[in-house]
C-alpha cells in the first residue's frame, strides 16, 4: 500500500488523471497514518504521502539515511540524484517555507557566454532584450523544465501555475556579466549583482493569471544590499492578451523564446498563461548598493507579520489572502512609503497548555497576574515564532488556534482576562543532567578481558562508575553536553518544555535572549576500537537525550498594563532574516559492567588469522605470546598491529566526525546531534 502511495502521488501529479480517480487516491492518503522515517533540515519526513506528510520536497539523496534512501522515489529522470521526501507543512517555519534546490552542477562545465541584444525600451523602467547564447546553455536553460521537480507554491491561492525554486551562482554570474553590458550606465549605478535564487514558473493554457502585485524586493542590511530591478527569463514564446502587463498601460502580448524582460519593482504587473503551449520563465532581481538604504520599523513588522501568517495558513486557510495582502503592502511601502492596509486586521488566539495568548506575528499579548512570567511570555513567544519542536509535534500543532478580525486592539486585554491559566514553561535546573561523578576506587582499564590480566582490576565488586579512566571520559561527554545545554534558554525534555530564567535579561522595555551563538557539534562517545577489554569509552551512554533552543534574535521589545503583557518582535530590523538553532543534545552516564561482554566468541573474533592454537594450553585462558614454539600464527604479534591500526584509525575518524558535523549542519536548518 505505502508502495502504491508513493508511485501514485507522481502518477496523478501531471493533472491529466480523472477526477473520480484522483478523489479516491486522496481519500486513501487522508486514511494513512504512518511514522516518520527520518529527519532533513529539521523536518520529520515519509518517504509516501500520508494524512500527516502532504507536502512534497526534493532533496539530494545522499542526505537521507542510508538505510532508508532506497524507499524514497527519484520521479525525476533527468535529475535522479534528487529524491522526493514528503514533509508535515505544519512543521513549517519562515526558515523552511521554501524548497530551494542547489542546481549549479547542472551549469558546470556548461559555455555560459550570455548576451542581452536587441534593447528594447517598451516603458520608462521596461526593457525588454533578446537572450544569445551557445547551444549547450540555451540546452541547459530549456533542460529545466524537464526535472519536472514543481510544486504547487506557497500563495497558489493568489495565483495560477507551479513553480520550483533554485540556486545557481555560476548562472547568476554569466548573467551579472551580461547585464552590465547591456544596461544603460544610469541604470547601474551601485548594480552589485544578479541574485542566485531562481525562481523557475510553468502556466499552461487555461491556468488562473498571476494577479496583479508587487515583487518584494531582496533586502539586506548588513551589506546594503537591495533589489531594485525584476528580470524575468522566458524560456518558451507564446502570446496572451497581454503576456504580461505593467502598470501605466505598458503591456507585452507577444513573447519570443529566450526573450529577457527587466523593469522596475515599483510597478505592480500581472502575468496570464499562453493562449496556445506552455508557458516557462525565470524570475530573480538585479541587486544593488545603497549605502543611502534606511529601515522603517514599522515595514519591518508588517513583513513579519506577512511570514506568521503565511505559516498559519497552514491551519487557517483564510489567513493566505491576508498574508498576500501584507506582502504586497510591504513591497509597495519600500518605494513609497507605507500606506493604512483596507480591510479588518486578522489576529490568532493560540491556547498552549492552559495559556491563552493572542499574535499577529509582530505583536504578541498576554493576561498578567497568575499567568505567565515575562520571562515565560518571552520563551512562549520565540517557540511560536519560530515553530520549534516539542518531542516529535511543532508548537503550532500543539496549539488550538482561532482567527479573529477586528479593527483594533483594545479588545484583547479583556479577552485575555477572560482566559487565564498557569503556564506550562516552568524553571529548571539544568544542573540536575549533569551529576558529579564518584571518587575512582580503580584506576586504568586492563588492556585483555582475561583473568590473568584483568585480575587486580576486575573483581567482584568492580564499578564503572569508580574507575578512573572511565570517569575521564565521562567528564569529557559531559564537557560537551555542558557547551550545548549551559547556554541555552530554552530546553524541552520530550514534550516538556523548560527554560532558564537567567537567560532572560529584562533591561528597561527589552528582554534580551542570551546564549551562544553557533553551537558546534561534538561526538564524544564513539566507540574507539582497539584492545580485547571494552574501551572506557564504551561504558559511556545516553542518560537522556534533550533538546535545546539557541537563538540569535534582536531583544524583545514589551509595555505592560495593569492586565496584560504586549511583546513586540522584530526579527527583521536589524537583518533580513534572524538566526534560531534548535539541536538534540546527548546528556552521558556511566553504564554498569555487563560480564556477558566478555563471551568466547569475542576472544576468538579479536584473533583476524582464524588459526587452531596447539600449544597446549586451555583455550579460554590461553597466554601464549607471539615467539611460541608450538604456535606459529603470531597473532598475538597481529593483534598488536591491528590494535594500532585501528586505534589510529578511531582516532582519524574522530578527528573528521567535528568538521562532517559541520558541514551537514550547513544544510540541516542549523540542526546538530551531539
Amino acid at each position: 500500500m505505502s508502495v502504491e502511495l508513493r508511485d501514485g502521488f507522481f502518477a496523478l501529479s501531471n493533472g491529466r488523471a480523472p477526477a473520480e480517480e484522483a478523489d479516491r487516491y486522496r481519500a486513501l492518503v487522508d486514511a494513512t497514518d504512518a511514522e516518520p522515517v527520518t529527519t532533513i533540515d529539521g523536518l520529520a519526513v515519509s518517504w509516501h504521502p500520508t494524512a500527516r506528510f502532504k507536502a512534497v520536497r526534493f532533496v539530494d539523496a545522499e542526505r537521507i539515511d542510508a538505510g532508508v534512501r532506497e524507499l524514497f522515489a527519484r520521479p525525476s529522470e533527468n535529475a535522479p540524484y534528487l529524491a522526493a521526501v514528503f514533509v508535515d507543512p505544519r512543521e513549517f517555519s519562515f526558515r523552511t517555507f521554501e524548497n530551494i534546490l542547489p542546481l549549479d552542477h547542472r551549469f558546470a562545465g556548461v559555455e555560459l557566454e550570455l548576451e542581452l541584444a536587441e534593447r528594447d525600451e517598451v516603458a520608462d523602467g521596461v526593457q525588454t532584450f533578446s537572450l544569445r547564447l551557445p547551444d549547450t546553455a540555451r540546452a541547459c536553460l530549456e533542460q529545466l523544465d524537464s526535472l519536472d521537480l514543481y510544486v504547487p507554491p506557497l500563495n497558489a491561492g493568489s495565483r495560477g501555475g507551479d513553480r520550483f525554486i533554485f540556486h545557481s551562482a555560476l548562472l547568476a554570474e554569466a548573467l551579472t556579466d551580461a547585464v552590465a553590458k547591456a544596461m544603460p550606465r544610469p541604470a547601474l549605478d551601485g548594480f552589485s549583482h544578479v541574485n542566485p535564487v531562481f525562481r523557475c514558473n510553468r502556466f499552461e493554457p487555461g491556468d488562473a493569471n498571476f494577479h496583479r502585485h508587487r515583487d518584494t524586493p531582496y533586502y539586506d542590511a548588513s551589506r546594503r544590499h537591495v533589489s531594485r530591478y525584476t528580470v524575468l527569463l522566458y524560456l518558451t514564446g507564446g502570446s496572451a492578451e497581454p503576456a504580461l502587463a505593467l502598470e501605466d498601460g505598458a503591456a507585452i502580448e507577444t513573447i519570443e523564446p529566450f526573450t529577457c524582460v527587466i523593469f522596475d519593482q515599483r510597478y505592480e504587473h500581472e502575468g496570464a498563461p499562453y493562449r496556445d503551449g506552455r508557458k516557462v520563465f525565470l524570475r530573480t532581481e538585479l541587486v544593488f548598493t545603497d549605502p543611502e538604504v534606511a529601515h522603517d520599523p514599522e515595514i519591518g513588522a508588517l513583513f513579519s507579520k506577512a511570514c506568521y501568517l503565511t505559516g498559519e495558513s497552514v491551519f487557517a486557510p483564510e489567513l493566505a489572502r491576508h498574508a498576500d495582502a501584507y506582502y504586497n503592502q510591504v513591497a509597495a511601502a519600500h518605494w513609497n512609503g507605507l500606506t493604512a492596509g483596507a480591510g479588518r486586521e486578522p489576529f490568532v488566539h493560540k491556547q498552549f497548555r492552559g495559556v491563552h495568548f493572542v499574535a499577529n506575528g509582530y505583536d504578541f499579548w498576554f493576561a498578567k497576574g497568575d499567568g505567565p512570567t515575562l520571562a515565560e511570555c518571552a520563551a512562549i513567544t520565540l517557540l511560536d515564532y519560530f515553530n520549534c519542536k516539542l518531542g516529535d509535534k511543532a508548537f503550532r500543532a500543539l496549539c488550538d488556534t482561532e482567527v479573529i478580525e477586528a479593527d483594533h486592539t483594545d479588545w484583547i486585554p479583556a479577552f485575555l482576562g477572560d482566559r487565564r491559566g498557569e503556564s506550562p514553561v516552568v524553571p529548571f535546573d539544568k544542573s540536575m543532567l549533569f551529576p558529579a561523578p564518584e571518587a575512582p576506587s580503580t584506576d586504568d582499564l586492563p588492556d585483555c578481558a582475561c583473568g590473568i590480566c584483568s585480575g587486580d582490576v576486575i573483581g567482584p565488586h568492580f564499578e564503572t562508575t569508580r574507575n578512573a579512566e572511565i570517569i575521564e571520559h565521562y567528564t569529557r561527554a559531559q564537557d560537551s553536553a555542558k557547551a550545548d545545554v549551559l547556554p541555552a534558554p530554552i530546553l524541552m525534555l520530550g514534550e516538556d518544555v523548560h527554560l532558564d530564567p537567567d537567560m532572560f535579561v529584562v533591561e528597561g522595555n527589552r528582554i534580551h535572549v542570551l546564549g551562544k551563538e553557533t553551537p558546534a557539534p561534538v561526538n564524544f562517545a564513539s566507540c574507539q576500537g582497539g584492545p580485547r577489554f571494552p574501551s572506557a569509552e564504551k561504558f559511556i551512554t545516553a542518560a537522556s537525550t534533550v533538546d535545546v533552543a539557541h537563538f540569535l534574535v534582536p531583544p524583545i521589545l514589551f509595555a505592560e498594563s495593569a492586565d496584560c503583557y504586549h511583546l513586540k518582535f522584530d526579527f527583521f530590523r536589524n537583518t533580513w532574516t534572524a538566526k534560531h538553532e534548535q539541536s538534540t543534545v546527548t546528556v552521558p552516564m556511566i553504564r554498569p559492567i555487563d560480564m556477558d561482554e566478555f563471551d568466547e566468541y569475542e576472544y576468538e573474533a579479536d584473533c583476524e588469522c582464524a588459526c587452531e592454537c596447539d600449544c597446549g594450553c586451555d583455550e579460554d585462558e590461553c597466554v601464549c605470546e607471539a615467539d611460541c614454539e608450538e604456535c606459529g600464527c603470531g597473532c598475538a604479534e597481529d593483534d598488536d598491529e591491528t590494535g594500532e591500526a585501528e586505534d589510529d584509525e578511531a582516532e582519524d575518524d574522530e578527528a573528521e566526525d567535528p568538521g562532517e558535523a559541520e558541514d551537514d549542519e550547513e544544510t540541516r536548518r542549523d540542526h546538530s546531534t551531539v
